[in-house]
């Protein structure tokens, strides 16, 4: 079995120096090409060649166009191909991010969340909000004491405990043993996150005339907290129509924008309101600085799903809440 890569088709008279697996189908792909320098020598005094990293953006007309990491495109030959090959995308440093930290990026979304740690979990309360994210334990990992004695904290704190597992965790099976059922008959949450520059790009032209951000900085929505991880928060409305809300986290790494609160007027619905409030949030946060953006969504939520994932969202993680039998 012959495992050579095939030889280039240029399409302009035979094949490119060398052997390789380029062509017009890894346009959009990450390639990495070895080329020649034309006119220069190299240390064995044979002809130099160098290497390129970069996403193929264009292929044809005796040329490739290929975009390294500095933004700037470079035109190459097919005749200087040596070498070459599509290589994986490179890891997503959100995509590094623990599912539990992923999580803490989103505390910034309540205004008067009190956290509490309990071992490696997390016990959380707010006064105002309804969301169970807001009023649960986040029960990622180990909370690391003995015996069942987290178990009987959370029982005692909340008048109606909820944990929230990562589904198929230890923890998960844990509490499964010690007779804790699925909060509700929803299927799992997804915890969605994309490139703040991909949806902004995915959203161009969705923006509405009347959309209106309305924003308060972390000393006017501490509450009881002490503020230190209060962050910017922003409130999108067009009329009475559509409204969001997005916030900031200011932690060291608090480049995440998270949103949520989305709903449209049904009289309202398939106008773009919807994807208008969303296109003030993420244009609200990247001024901000923002790089990252991330909601939550039920995973049998077809519609929602589709629509997150043409503007470039995709799971991170996936978790769902128990609660004792």
């Amino acid at each position: 079995m012959n495992d050579e890569p095939r030889p280039l088709d240029t399409g302009v008279g035979g094949p490119a120096p060398g052997r390789h697996t380029l062509g017009p189908h890894v346009v959009g792909s990450r390639v990495v090409v070895r080329r020649l320098v034309p006119g220069e020598t190299g240390p064995s005094g044979g002809p130099a060649m160098t290497d390129l990293l970069g996403v193929c953006e264009a292929w044809g007309d005796g040329v490739c166009v290929v975009r390294p990491a500095d933004g700037v495109p470079v035109t190459i030959a097919l005749r200087d191909v040596v070498s070459g090959k599509p290589v994986p995308p490179r890891p997503s440093v959100r995509d590094r991010v623990p599912a539990r930290v992923a999580q803490e990026h989103g505390f910034a979304l309540f205004p008067d969340l009190v956290t509490e740690a309990l071992g490696g979990w997390v016990l959380r309360d707010s006064a105002t909000a309804t969301a169970r994210r807001a009023n649960s334990v986040l029960a990622f990992g180990a909370s690391g004491l003995d015996g069942d004695t987290d178990v009987d904290r959370v029982l005692a704190h909340y008048d109606r405990p909820i944990a929230a597992v990562l589904t198929g965790s230890p923890e998960h099976a844990r509490l499964t043993a010690l007779g804790w059922v699925p909060e509700s008959n929803e299927s799992d949450t997804l915890f969605q996150v994309a490139a703040l520059a991909q949806v902004s790009r995915a959203l161009r032209g969705a923006a509405h005339p009347d959309a209106e951000v309305h924003e308060a900085g972390p000393g006017e929505r501490a509450g009881d907290r002490s503020g230190e991880r209060a962050g910017d928060w922003a409130r999108v409305t067009i009329g009475d129509h559509a409204t969001a809300y997005a916030a900031l986290d200011p932690a060291p790494d608090g480049d995440w924008l998270g949103f949520g609160g989305l709903a449209v007027d049904p009289a309202q619905r398939r106008r773009g309101l919807g994807l208008a409030v969303v296109a003030a949030c993420v244009g609200w946060g990247a001024e901000r600085g923002a790089s990252t953006v991330f909601l939550q969504v039920l995973g049998d939520n077809a519609p929602a799903l589709a629509l997150y994932e043409r503007l470039g969202f995709r799971t991170h993680h996936r978790y769902r809440y128990l609660t004792p039998r």
